[in-house]
């Protein structure tokens, strides 16, 4: 049997037929965002659930134990997570025992399907990295959104990711990919990638109707909403500093997962914080539709 704890309010509010939303841990470790800036995503993440009458679950590691819900206490530990958890290594994770584990979308999403939660919310999903026809990096992002029963809130994915191929994946997989309020699919700290959806919806009760059937169905989709436009990096101005990123991480070699948090760090350096504010308003933004949906899903007929 997997160590799997749900802490009690997650547990109380699941089998009260109430909403939830599970909440990845790397966003809210300085292996996602520099310090305080994990701190305040956390914060403003938390926050806009709540708002909306959701209970937040955070998933991550902690002493070996698979956890779905953390208390105040215990968030410390996460905002100083040494080390990553996909889902490939959460049975490493928990049987090595390792003290403190973010879990990255693909573990969240395994994390939250066991503990029978069906919404989640992230900042930008992994995807087809750039250049994937040579050296088939492909995040386990993907798979994941669609092999699991849970409706995925973010705001498109990585910018610096070969997009198109991305979505092309997610259809290859059968994953119905959803625009609230939104033409094109949104591309991370910048609003739009310029590439149409198929579907866009504009009222949440919809949305939840539409999200019913497909968890029914089985398997998972994926709800993008673009980061607001307030805090929005400028297209040429991100492309530029993908392009500078991605070269140096060629440059220093590094290749696989170790590119994300490398041309993250390198693309909020280069754009003077403004990615880093625009990441903190798409999760906040995330994380508020995702409750709207978990609420909207809620209060359908059984």
């Amino acid at each position: 049997m997997i160590d799997l704890n749900v802490s009690g309010e997650v547990t109380t509010a699941l089998a009260g037929k109430r909403a939830v939303v599970a909440l990845e841990s790397t966003i809210f470790s300085h292996l996602g965002l520099p310090s305080p800036s994990n701190r305040e995503a956390l914060d403003r993440c938390l926050a806009a659930v709540r708002a909306l009458g959701a209970v937040p679950a955070i998933t991550a590691v902690l002493d070996g134990v698979a956890r779905v819900g953390l208390i105040e206490a215990e968030h410390e530990r996460i905002l100083g997570a040494a080390r990553k958890v996909a889902e490939r290594d959460l049975p490493v994770a928990i049987g090595e025992r390792w003290g403190s584990g973010a879990t990255t979308v693909s573990a969240s999403l395994a994390l939250a399907a066991r503990a029978g939660i069906n919404v989640f919310a992230t900042g930008g999903i992994g995807g087809v990295h750039r250049g994937a026809e040579l050296h088939g990096d492909v995040s386990a992002d993907l798979p994941a959104i669609a092999r699991h029963p849970v409706v995925t809130v973010s705001a498109g994915a990585k910018s610096f990711l070969d997009l198109p191929r991305t979505l092309e994946m997610l259809e290859t997989l059968g994953v119905p990919v959803v625009g609230y309020q939104c033409d094109d699919f949104p591309a991370f700290t910048v609003v739009s990638s310029g590439i149409a959806l198929q579907h866009r919806i504009d009222d949440i009760g919809v949305l939840a109707r539409i999200a019913r059937t497909r968890l029914d169905f089985g398997g998972g989709m994926l709800v993008c909403t673009p980061v607001p436009v307030a805090y929005a990096v400028d297209a040429g101005v991100m492309n530029s500093a993908i392009e500078r990123a991605l070269a140096a991480a060629h440059t220093h070699g590094v290749s696989g997962p170790a590119v994300t948090p490398m041309v993250l760090a390198a693309i909020a350096a280069d754009t003077a914080g403004a990615a880093v504010r625009a990441n903190l308003a798409l999760a906040e933004n995330n994380a508020r539709l995702a409750a709207a949906i978990a609420v909207g899903l809620a209060a359908l007929p059984a």
